[in-house]
């Protein structure tokens, strides 16, 4: 099985950037952040700073999420956040630097709650307009951008697949950009209510990026009742050809302990 650790919400007993040495100790080629940074432009020396660590560390990041605001304060994006356009776009540049520099080629763009007072079709337009602008500037390196459907926030209004596919729809058919692809994350989608059977039967081949973990709790592989090794073979079958994306909570302290009865870690 390939899999990639995701060490925003794995191993977060270390700093960031000793994560990644912890990641590849653990056997694993390969790890994925949240946007590591507390600003949309961080400084150079900060930026340095990650991608140094995840150089020497000798593994390869294969997902990095846009900047999503104050995540511990209960923001989930600036996709869709009309007024902070401006500095989603100047993040968009960050990244593809980053991305240029270690090779990453799936960046998540979470799509944004629901702003109070605010009209939800124009945070929908302007979202769809993001996501293009994103979508072309990752494409010059090769890459795609990744829309998520979320649980746990109520005013993240893409709690489905299908609300995802909707937008990414829109965005190839009014920017001709076709490089925004679902992030079918197994947990949210199931915790949603989400069919997630159908959602692999359906779309697997057209999956970004497939991340996991087990419900409930968001504990790893074996603390809920998803049987997440069938899905993932079903999403294989399917056509996915991705990496599996491990962003769980760990309850043990080896937080990958439930991968010893499985195949190899590597991604």
């Amino acid at each position: 099985m390939s899999y990639t650790v995701n060490a925003s919400i794995l191993l977060t007993e270390l700093p960031i950037t000793e994560r990644p040495a912890a990641v590849k100790a653990a056997g694993f080629d390969a790890v994925e952040f949240w946007w590591p940074f507390s600003s949309a432009v961080p400084a150079q020396d900060e930026v340095d700073e990650f991608a140094t660590a995840i150089e020497e560390a000798g593994v390869r990041l294969t997902g990095l999420n846009f900047f999503a605001g104050d995540m511990p304060g209960g923001d989930r994006g600036l996709v869709s956040w009309v007024g902070r356009d401006d500095e989603f776009r100047a993040n968009v540049d960050v990244v593809v630097r980053i991305g240029e520099r270690l090779g990453a080629k799936a960046f998540n763009a979470l799509y944004g709650n629901r702003i109070e007072g605010t009209d939800p079709q124009a945070q929908d337009d302007l979202a769809v307009q993001n996501l293009a602008f994103a979508g072309a500037a990752v494409a010059k390196i090769g890459g795609v951008v990744l829309l998520e459907p979320v649980s746990g926030m109520d005013a993240y209004p893409l709690k489905t697949a299908a609300d995802a596919l909707a937008i990414i729809q829109r965005v190839e058919d009014e920017h001709g950009v076709d490089n925004v692809k679902l992030l079918a994350d197994f947990y949210h989608l199931a915790v949603n209510g989400d069919d997630v059977p159908a959602v692999i039967a359906g779309h697997a081949a057209e999956f970004g990026h497939v991340q996991i973990a087990d419900a409930p709790g968001r504990g790893e592989p074996g603390t809920g009742d998803l049987p997440l090794e069938q899905w993932i073979a079903e999403a294989r079958a399917g056509g996915y050809t991705g990496p599996i994306g491990l962003e769980y909570k760990a309850t043990q302290a080896d937080p990958f302990a439930w991968l010893s009865s499985t195949t190899s870690t590597n991604a």
